[in-house]
């Protein structure tokens, strides 16, 4: 039994549902369904779920990106994008955006209470009209809405985590029918109150998640608009070739730098359960995509490179600070003080540097370096910005660490300089810093020599 789940950019009209169907046909195992709110298409710039968040803040989310775009027009999109759904999927439309009129027009609630309903609408009604055309195309479909079977969240109603009591919730929801496909809409659920809730965006990917969990499928296929993982970002690097066999943890290292092909909370309970996660495109469906596993044989070192742009390296200089205990610990506390994500530490006796998004210094940087020196009582702190991390991810590294050498030769005959270098525990992965200005070049230059 097959889970699978299909993102905004393969629900975004009736073209792509139709391919979603004709795919689900060709599997008698594709048995349980997760669809997204519909993407962005040819006439509208916006994402549905941005004009339900539009209304939810009563034009603010739309007003803080400087879009003028007023709740009305919102609204109006919302429901023409809706009708034509049904229209050029040739199915009965008055009930459908009745319910949804009704939703966007009366709902009373406030606070995050309205939020996460107004959020939640763009999944909810999607599924309502591909349900409504599959089963008008002869595929028998069960609509399972999380409100009925309990999909419980936490009571986080805007950033809600599952509760483990959604699990038997599935379990005795998902009967399997002969011949019968069941489709739920992803991305939200309920929590104990029955207050509608929804996870972070991207939710859909974690709905599938804990369904091919709690159902001990057999495979959970992620379909979106892409071949699957890439070895090098192909919009750098044209050669670029789709890796066919990941596992768990070197997905987790190259998504962590920019690698943003899928959610990893997802992943979670797959990975416990060794459940296999295949990313495959709907635009593509005979192109068999990346399969990510719990464990490969390692038939090469490497198998992608990743690079996070717009990052920026805070030096920080003290003598013996090595062997001043609580240093670290007190340094970090203070960058969590500001609300600044840290990424590596390279460390030495009397230096130490902090790798971190030079966006999340904006506003920051003067107070931030004055509370270091004050607390600190340091020498020196230098920041130095528009650095690139290129992270080179492999578990045949841990028997060839030559590949190393190689990346760092291939560098210098280049003539690209680093500014930082830094193997991870796990031996799998290693970063190089280089200046943004040459980092495509860098991504070339080491696809080329080690890929």
């Amino acid at each position: 039994m097959k889970v699978c789940k299909f993102g905004g950019s393969s629900v975004k009209d009736a073209l792509q549902i139709k391919k979603i169907v004709n795919i689900i046909k060709a599997d008698e195992d594709r048995k349980v369904i997760v669809v997204s709110a519909p993407g962005r298409d040819e006439i509208h710039d916006e994402k549905i779920t941005d004009h339900l968040l539009n209304l939810a803040t009563n034009g603010e989310h739309f007003e803080n990106q400087k879009l003028f775009i007023s709740i009305d027009e919102s609204k109006f999109a919302i429901i023409k994008k809706f009708e034509k759904l049904c229209d050029d999927l040739k199915i009965d439309k008055k009930f459908i955006v009745d319910y949804l009129k009704k939703d966007l027009e009366n709902c009373k609630l406030k606070g995050d209470e309205r939020k996460a309903f107004f959020l939640s609408r763009g999944e909810h009604f999607n599924s309502k009209v591909i349900t409504a055309y599959m089963n008008s195309v002869g595929l028998k479909t069960k609509l399972m809405l999380p409100e009925e079977f309990g999909f419980i969240l936490s009571d986080c109603l805007t950033n809600g985590k599952v509760n483990s009591k959604t699990h038997e919730n599935i379990q005795n929801a998902f009967t399997f029918k002969e011949n019968e496909v069941y489709l739920v809409p992803g991305f939200y659920g309920v929590n104990e109150k029955n207050q509608i809730a929804v996870m972070s965006r991207g939710g859909s990917d974690l709905t599938g998640g804990e369904l091919a969990y709690a159902l001990d499928a057999d495979i959970y296929e992620n379909w979106t608009d892409t071949n699957g993982v890439y070895n090098v970002d192909p919009r750098v690097v044209s050669e670029a070739k789709v890796i066919p066999r990941l596992t768990f943890k070197e997905l987790r290292l190259l998504s962590s730098k920019g690698f943003n092909v899928f959610h990893f909370n997802a992943m979670l309970n797959c990975k416990k359960s060794k459940i296999p996660i295949n990313i495959r495109n709907t635009n593509n469906p005979v192109h068999e995509g990346t399969l990510i596993l719990s464990e490969r044989v390692p038939m090469e070192d490497l198998v992608g490179i990743a690079k996070l742009d717009n990052m920026a390296s805070i030096h920080i200089q003290k003598d013996m600070l090595g062997e001043e205990i609580g240093f670290s610990a007190e340094l970090l506390k203070i960058f969590g003080e500001f609300g600044i994500n840290t990424y590596h530490y390279p460390t030495d006796k009397d230096d130490i540097a902090i790798l971190v998004d030079q966006e999340d210094l904006k506003g920051k940087i003067n107070n931030l370096r004055r509370q270091i020196e004050k607390r600190l009582k340091t020498n020196e702190v230098n920041v130095n910005y528009n650095i690139s991390i290129l992270t080179l991810v492999g578990i045949g590294l841990r028997q060839n660490s030559f590949a190393i050498v190689d990346a760092i030769t291939a560098l210098k005959e280049k003539n690209i300089p680093f500014e930082m270098f830094d193997m991870s525990p796990s031996k799998i992965s290693f970063h190089i810093g280089v200046s943004q200005n040459v980092s495509d070049i860098a991504l070339k230059t080491l696809k080329e020599e080690l890929l």
